[in-house]
């Protein structure tokens, strides 16, 4: 069965974790998926599976005659390969709860925010240069990017100033807290990569290491107090129905009325 599923990032709010502390959560919508293609390595090279998801007004002929090759008549906005499973047909339709679970381990990738040009200290968290003895402008400085004549060059992949985000980014072993079938919802423990109404993947890994579910709610003393007076009233009630013996017509439980 597929294991990946893509959804929309759609905000952070706070939730409960299996030991019950506050944490902060990261909702995603991830609604159906459709299989849109199964690729195998006689007719591609490779083996992997072609998931469709969402919808938009507009989209190419191209799009529109690939997805009908897979019997579907939707407009379908995002697609991304995964790896391939057994047991799936195409056209098929996957949902939320076919996948996940309270208590999943799972990794979300997605394409982090953008940030533009940024320099050293925020883009690799260097320390700067010192700030006392006459360095007025020297406190975010890179400082020397490299050696003279020998190499007499800077080398490949040095550290500077440059364009920040826009970057594929993966985080692993983040918590399913909760799973909302009826909207599609899904809670994750912390954030993740990407702004809010960017696309992401998220991919079962297992299951949290020695997660235990968490306690049920307790009703409240108002509301405790409510349901022994419901209990009250429905015994009372039943004592005053009259009842008829098995194999004869008489009542109990009422009195005749001789006048």
């Amino acid at each position: 069965m597929v294991n990946t599923l893509l959804g929309i990032k759609k905000g952070m709010t706070s939730s409960y974790d299996s030991r019950g502390r506050r944490v902060g959560a990261t909702m995603v919508f991830v609604g159906p998926n459709y299989i849109t293609q199964i690729k195998t390595s006689d007719k591609d090279g490779y083996d992997a599976l072609q998931l469709g998801f969402e919808t938009k007004k507009s989209v190419r002929k191209p799009q529109i005659g690939h997805v009908k090759k897979a019997g579907l008549e939707k407009q379908v906005r995002f697609f991304k390969e995964v790896k391939v499973a057994e047991g799936v047909t195409l056209g098929q339709e996957i949902k939320l709860k076919d996948v996940f679970a309270v208590g999943d381990s799972i990794k979300v990738t997605g394409i982090s925010k953008g940030r533009g040009f940024q320099g050293g200290v925020k883009r690799y968290n260097f320390r700067g240069g010192p700030k006392t003895h006459g360095q007025s402008d020297r406190h975010r400085a890179p400082g020397s990017i490299g050696s003279g004549t020998t190499p007499g060059r800077v080398l490949k992949g040095k550290r500077m100033a440059g364009h920040m985000g826009v970057d594929q980014v993966s985080y692993k072993g983040l918590e399913v807290l909760a799973v909302d079938k009826t909207n599609d919802l899904i809670t994750v423990k912390g954030g993740i990569p990407g702004p809010v109404g960017g696309l992401v993947i998220l991919s079962k890994i297992g299951r949290i290491k020695g997660y235990t579910p968490p306690p049920e709610e307790k009703p409240s003393d108002d509301e405790s107090m409510e349901g022994k007076e419901d209990e009250g009233e429905n015994k009372t009630e039943q004592a005053k129905e009259p009842t008829v013996a098995e194999g004869s017509g008489e009542v109990k439980g009422e009195k005749d009325n001789v006048s």
